[in-house]
């Protein structure tokens, strides 16, 4: 397993965790700001800045997410844009997405298919970048 580690390309790694960590920012505290806070009932709440697990949760996150995408990318010897997209979609539907909705359906959670159409559909663009980047040469 560790020779597996070694021999991942970590620039395409560290770019692909940057990238999807901004996309995050863009949004949702840009693009779809209103939308996220209608999707958690905040609408109507002073907002607030965010605490540090907020912005270091997610990031931790996409840091297990890239790095064991890039280990199944190496494993199933995936190098080409056409099989990194498929592969990104199967990985961001059926994982990530579906995961994200599992979560969103919560009591805690006032807008639930809001809420599960806006994480999962970052999530399925976030982990195509990904899958992009995974194949270049760097």
């Amino acid at each position: 397993m560790l020779e597996s580690l070694f021999s991942l390309n970590w620039i395409a790694i560290v770019l692909a965790i940057l990238v999807y960590s901004f996309l995050g920012f863009i949004w949702f505290t840009i693009l779809l700001k209103r939308l996220y806070r209608i999707s958690l009932g905040k609408e109507n709440e002073t907002e607030q800045p965010p605490n540090a697990i907020f912005i270091l949760g997610p990031m931790v996150c996409i840091i297990v997410i890239t790095i064991t995408t890039a280990i199944l990318f190496s494993r199933l010897e995936i190098d080409q844009t056409i099989d990194a997209l498929a592969w990104g979609s199967f990985i961001g539907i059926g994982y990530l997405s579906a995961n994200t909705m599992n979560i969103a359906i919560n009591p805690n959670i006032p807008k639930p298919i809001l809420y599960g159409v806006i994480s999962s559909t970052y999530h399925l663009v976030g982990i195509n970048l990904v899958s992009l980047l995974l194949v270049q040469k760097f």
